[in-house]
Order: structure tokens, then C-alpha cells, then sequence
């Protein structure tokens, strides 16, 4: 058994009733899912709209290596030792997805004294919101060939549909399959294919829906199709979008948890930032919000994929405005950027420090063109030694911040005090002045170039003429004001997960323009990205089974 799930299992959880007493959230308000977990009724956060908004804090990270950063695991101790100087907290994260927790990762609550609970049931189905999500996505699929079939009075070209179906599951046989085989009785045989569920339409959909009118409205506005003269079809025009709202209710309330520590905590929605936009739900941290003096939440991967979502789609979409923003790294995770194998992090290596740190130094800068003031995380590892920290923290005073130790994972929030009085700082000092990196009326190719040369340092975007074409009917149509989300790896700022670093004077390229309608941005596919991955040669399900008390064993 790993010391995360054995430090899980340790703790003592309290009734889901005391942590929502602690958010000021009343039993009455609450739906429970056994003892531990809830979701809040949707009244009770519509009352709660004429309050005022706490701080709201961003945490995000370097271009992950397999060496591992501590997102995660940072913002929940962050969250905890807030609490612990008094200052009322609420932690807002994503949900894990199946797919990671069964291929490589093995779950995504924190880890060590500094863990979201019960890591078990969020790890796996939870309260279930991801399933009711796929249902929604896949309704909408059986309604589109459905349509077809009982006689497609919209004039939908069957070459032309872009609705796939999901599946929270890492599995690359069903990237691109035909269907509706067997005879006339089965529907009209097409090319069709699915996407794992976080990259689904509706999944972007449910976490940036201000409301279940909202949500109705926007999943009417998905488009699943053209026409041969090339006009759009809506899943409105198929008729989908009710029954569709209707799945997703229930889970469209957010869900309340807690943290080894005690701290309440809201886990909701969960798309990933390389090929979406990479942030919990706004119903969540809109709650959060109005219940506590700081939110503390998660944006997914680097800062240049999830921090710029989080900040061009989600704030600007939710009308959120960030007062500090906590960049976490690791040393031995720089090291790797400075161009160490995995297997010789033990060693002291300082050239490879002053090598990786480059890595840590952009996505601080970038952190600050949005406006808000940055504090480095640093989480500490056994292994690091003072000469490799006093390198980081050189580096980073160069930038004009301060690297700032963490223990949180060995400590709890007694090792993330420092870092939470730093924030703390950056709160009260009133220092952000956030804005977007672009305005809504540049054109979408030039929100493209504005990322690629601002966030990639690129030289330039090379984008097909078709890919250009598709863009201009976009905004011919009336979509020019969108933001854009570039789909790409997260292991580089370029699109070359082998450029670890801070590479620049590359050039992105575009593959493919999707409009997420529905969602509100146009969706930039640059370089081999999946939005279906698949499995590792030994996935992490391969470790996973229950033990002779029923228990689960090897999730982490």
C-alpha cells in the first residue's frame, strides 16, 4: 500500500454535515452522498448571489515532467494552512477522470497530509457527474443518427457531422470507428469516432454554465453538424438539448468534500487543460466565492496551457478576476527540463538547476501579463539539497519574486504557512490589476498568434489555408468575439513534447479549427495532440485491484 492511501486511510473524516457547517452551508442545503460527501442544492446557491466575492487564488504549475510538480497537493495545502492562520478558505478543484487514474497517473487528490477525501470515491465514479456528462454527449450522438434515419428534415450531410460520442476511458481503438453496420434496419453506415469525456463539448459546456438556463441555452448552441451548402446544425435543431439538460441536472450541482485537515472543499467538473480549457466548474468557484473570504483552485498542467485558459476563457466567460496567482515546481522537475534523466534526480546536479529554472522563469513572466502578482511554490523533496534550492530562489528573485519552500505533503499545513502568508500579502495588497491577454474583438487567427507569441515565445503560426478558411466562416457567422483554446502537448511550449525548456522562435502549427459553440471558444488542435489518448504499455490499471477486506489497492 502506498503512504498516500495509507495517510488517507489514517485520517479521521467528520460528517459531511460539520464541514458544511464550517463553509456556513446549512444541512438543509445539502444532498449526501453517504456519510462524507454532498452535492449543494442549486437553491441554496442562488440565494447566495447578492454576496459579496472573497479573493479568488490561482494555482498552477511548470511544463509537467514525469518527475512530478505537486499541483495538486499544493493548492490543497494552501487551502489548509489559510485556514489554520484564520483566514476562511474554500479549496475548488476538478474531478479526476477514469482514463488517467487507470493509465498513468493513478488518481489526482493530492497527495500525502495534503489530500482531498474520500480519495477513493472522487478517484473513481464519485457521485457520478462524469457519467451523466457522457450520457448527455452520447444522447446527443444516438439523436443526431436517430435523426437521420426517421427521414433528416434538417438536411444534415452525414460527411459532414462533427458530433462524437465518449467514454471516460483511455482507449485508442475507439478513436475512429464506422458505425451504424448491419443493414438498412441499423441506420446509415458513417465514419464516426470517440473522444475521452473531459475533451467532450459538454463537459466545457457544464463547467462554464452560469445556471441550468445557461447550461440549456449553451447545449442547444453545440453544433453537431453541417448541410452540404455548409449551415450549421445544432444539437437545439435535433431536438437534443432538453433531454440533454435534464441528465445533467442533478449533477450540475456541485460537489462538497474535505480535506485531511478539515478543510471544506468543492469538486466539480473536470476538462483537461491540453485539450480543453483545463478549470473546475464556475458554479463551484462561483459558490466558493460567496462563502469564504479566499478561494483557493486549480488550473490544469502549466501555466501556459491551464493558467491561460483559466484566465482568457474562464474569467473572462464567468467575469472572475484573480488576485495572486502560486506557480509550483519541483527541483527535481527542473532538473529534467536542464536536461537529466529521470533515473539521476537523486543526485546534486546545479548546472542542471540554473538549466531547468528557465522553464519556471517564463511561466512566472507570462503569469504576469495577465496583471497578477505570482509567488513560486517550491515543493521540497528529500533529495534537494541547499546549493540546487538556493539556485531557484536565486533565480526567481531575479524575476522579482520569491521562491518559497513547501513541506505541505510530510506537514500539512504547517508546511505551506510561509507560501499561504505570501499569498496572504499578495491579497491584501491589493497588487493585481488583471486583464486578459487579448481583447474580444481581435480576429480569432490573431488570438492564435497573440498566445503562440506571448505564452510560446513562437517565431510564428503556420496555419493551413483551410484551417484559415474555417476560421474566417467563423467568423462570418458571428463568432469572431470567442476566445480561442489551443489544444496542444503540455509537456513544451511548443508542439514538440521533446523541447523541454523554455524553447522559442519555433513555430506552432495549427492542424485543425473546431467551433465549440456551446462552450464559447474555437478549439485550436496544434501538432499530434489525442482527444482520445490511450493506454501505456503497463497502465496503472495493471496495479489496481481489492485486497482481502474489500479495499482498493494501488489507485496510488
Amino acid at each position: 500500500m502506498s503512504v498516500d492511501l495509507e495517510i488517507a486511510r489514517a485520517a479521521t473524516l467528520k460528517p459531511i454535515r460539520e464541514i458544511a457547517a464550517k463553509a456556513g452551508i446549512p444541512e438543509d442545503a445539502l444532498e449526501p452522498y453517504g456519510k462524507y460527501k454532498a452535492k449543494v442544492g442549486l437553491d441554496f446557491i442562488a440565494a447566495q448571489q447578492d454576496r459579496p466575492d472573497g479573493a479568488l487564488v490561482l494555482v498552477t504549475g511548470i511544463s509537467p515532467t514525469p518527475a512530478g510538480e505537486g499541483k495538486t497537493t499544493t493548492t490543497v495545502g494552501l487551502g489548509d494552512a489559510l485556514n489554520a492562520l484564520g483566514v476562511k478558505t474554500m479549496i475548488a478543484l476538478r474531478e479526476p477522470s477514469l482514463g488517467p487514474c487507470f493509465g498513468v497517473k493513478g488518481g489526482a487528490t493530492g497527495g500525502g497530509h495534503a489530500q482531498v477525501l474520500p480519495m477513493e470515491d472522487i478517484n473513481l465514479h464519485f457521485t457520478g457527474d462524469f457519467h451523466a456528462i457522457t450520457s448527455a454527449n452520447n444522447l446527443l450522438a444516438a439523436m443526431v443518427d436517430n435523426h437521420l434515419y426517421w427521414g433528416n428534415g434538417t438536411g444534415l450531410d452525414a460527411r459532414r457531422i462533427s458530433w462524437r460520442r465518449s467514454l471516460d476511458m483511455n482507449d485508442r481503438a475507439l478513436r475512429s470507428v464506422v458505425s451504424s453496420l448491419g443493414g438498412v434496419a441499423n441506420g446509415f453506415p458513417r465514419e464516426d469516432g470517440f473522444d475521452i469525456t473531459v475533451a467532450s463539448e459538454v463537459m466545457a459546456v457544464f463547467c462554464l454554465a452560469r445556471d441550468l438556463p445557461d447550461l440549456q441555452a449553451r447545449l442547444g448552441r453545440m453544433i453537431v453538424g453541417q448541410t452540404r451548402d455548409g449551415k450549421s446544425v445544432t444539437a437545439a435543431d435535433i431536438k437534443a438539448d432538453g433531454a440533454m439538460a435534464v441528465l445533467l441536472r442533478d449533477a450540475f450541482a456541485p460537489n462538497l468534500v474535505q480535506t485531511i485537515a478539515g478543510s471544506p472543499a468543492l469538486v466539480h467538473g473536470g476538462p483537461f487543460a491540453n485539450i480543453a480549457h483545463g478549470c473546475n466548474s464556475v458554479m463551484a468557484t462561483r459558490l466558493g466565492l460567496k462563502l469564504a473570504d479566499v478561494v483557493v483552485t486549480e488550473a490544469g498542467f502549466g501555466a501556459d496551457l491551464g493558467a491561460e485558459k483559466f484566465m482568457d476563457i474562464k474569467c473572462r466567460q464567468a467575469g472572475l478576476a484573480p488576485a495572486a496567482c502560486v506557480v509550483v515546481a519541483t527541483v527535481r522537475a527542473l532538473k529534467m527540463h536542464g536536461g537529466v534523466a529521470k533515473a539521476d534526480l537523486g543526485r546534486e546536479d546545479v548546472a542542471a538547476v540554473k538549466r531547468g529554472v528557465v522553464n519556471l522563469a517564463r511561466h512566472v513572466e507570462n503569469v504576469g501579463k495577465f496583471g497578477v502578482p505570482v509567488v513560486v511554490g517550491l515543493n521540497r523533496f528529500t533529495s534537494d539539497t541547499e546549493a540546487e534550492i538556493a539556485a531557484v530562489q536565486e533565480a526567481m528573485r531575479a524575476q522579482g519574486t520569491e521562491a518559497i519552500l513547501c513541506t505541505h505533503w510530510g506537514d500539512g499545513a504547517q508546511g505551506a504557512l510561509d507560501l499561504a502568508r505570501a499569498v496572504q500579502g499578495m491579497i491584501e495588497s491589493r497588487r493585481a490589476s488583471f486583464a486578459p491577454l487579448y481583447t474580444d474583438h481581435v480576429s480569432l487567427a490573431g488570438k492564435i498568434e497573440t498566445i503562440a507569441r506571448e505564452i510560446y515565445r513562437a517565431a510564428s503560426v503556420s496555419i493551413p489555408s483551410a484551417v484559415a478558411q474555417k476560421l474566417e466562416r467563423f467568423e462570418r457567422e458571428g463568432f469572431r468575439d470567442l476566445p480561442v483554446c489551443i489544444a496542444k502537448t503540455q509537456y513544451s511550449f511548443s508542439a514538440d513534447p521533446t523541447k523541454l525548456g523554455a524553447p522559442e522562435g519555433h513555430v506552432l502549427p495549427v492542424r485543425e479549427v473546431r467551433l465549440s459553440a456551446g462552450a464559447g471558444f474555437v478549439v485550436a488542435v496544434c501538432g499530434d495532440i489525442m482527444t482520445m489518448p490511450g493506454l501505456p504499455r503497463h497502465p496503472a490499471a495493471e496495479s489496481i485491484m481489492l485486497d482481502g477486506l474489500g479495499r482498493i489497492e494501488g489507485l496510488f
